[in-house]
């Protein structure tokens, strides 16, 4: 099984002090978190993904560990939901693994890379009836398009590069849409990255409103957790990265009045703590074994022991 990104890292820091009861993988995948899991002493874990074709594969190559393992197709928003249905009140360890995972990347017809040639799709589920990428660049005016480009990648030239989109459509692959990105773009000789890189990250975030669906799980994973439980999320980019650690930083936080106020009135109390105050990333090994793992970053909190 491939090795997943930070294993060693995520472990010793879901599981510090020995065997844990429950865990659940939010984004399964192939299912290496999940294995490395249940290796380091989980007693069970529940596995979750949007993607048909990983929950396959994950049922396959986890099938050696039983009913240690629960495997089913659904996004991590639905972990209490999920969790409910197995009679788990709450757990001791959950981890997230943001974004697309090299299975996908790997596969033309799912749309998620430019060095194939595929079709427009970028849903991490394809049996959502959810817009896809070609939906958006062939319908989105342009104005739209390059609100996308730099909301969610941070294109520089996206306003330029939306224009261009527009005027060239329809698209019904990836690499028709790549080869017009990169004529528009205006081609900088210090970047090492293709010019389509950033817009089609966008469009795969736009496609799977990927940002607010990190948001809005962060509460409901902390509030899942047992005191004393831990969360993991490795991400990706630095958008993600900076939800990540915003919903953190006010999770671990007491009052939140602002300054000027004299007695507190907001009512807020710390849930959790900070168990990474800067994010853990790859050493020069792992990088060189996985370049995947370049670009990662893992944030880890624990729910004070007085929360339930």
């Amino acid at each position: 099984m491939h090795i997943p990104v930070l294993r060693d890292a995520v472990i010793a820091g879901l599981i510090p002090e020995g065997p844990i009861e429950r865990a659940i993988d939010g984004t399964l995948g192939a299912g290496g978190h999940t294995a490395a899991l249940l290796d380091a002493g989980a007693a069970h874990v529940l596995g979750l993904d949007r993607d048909p074709m990983a929950i396959s594969l994950a049922t396959a190559n986890l099938a050696p560990y039983g009913e240690r393992v629960q495997i089913a197709h659904a996004s991590y928003t639905d972990m209490r939901e999920q969790a409910r249905l197995l009679g788990w009140k709450h757990v001791d360890a959950i981890l997230m693994d943001l974004g697309v995972s090299s299975m996908q990347l790997d596969t033309p017809e799912r749309g998620f890379a430019f060095r194939h040639e595929g079709a427009l799709d970028m849903r991490f589920d394809p049996t959502d009836r959810g817009d896809t990428a070609a939906d958006l660049v062939n319908t989105l005016e342009a104005d739209e398009l390059a609100d996308i480009f730099y909301q969610y990648g941070e294109e520089r030239d996206s306003r330029r590069i939306a224009r261009a989109v527009v005027k060239h459509r329809p698209y019904a692959t990836t690499k028709q849409l790549a080869e017009v990105i990169a004529a528009a773009a205006r081609h900088d000789p210090k970047e090492k990255i293709h010019p389509a890189t950033r817009a089609f990250q966008a469009l795969r975030i736009a496609v799977n409103d990927e940002l607010n669906v990190v948001a809005s799980v962060i509460p409901t994973a902390i509030d899942l957790l047992k005191p004393g439980g831990r969360l993991a999320i490795i991400s990706f980019h630095s958008l993600e990265d900076r939800i990540v650690k915003e919903a953190f930083k006010l999770a671990a936080t007491d009052c939140i009045c602002p300054p000027k106020v004299p007695i507190c009135v907001c009512g807020h109390h710390a849930s959790v703590k900070l168990i990474t105050r800067k994010p853990l990333i790859a050493d020069e090994a792992e990088i060189a074994q996985n370049p995947r793992s370049r670009s990662a970053k893992l944030r880890i909190v624990e729910k004070l022991k007085g929360e339930s």
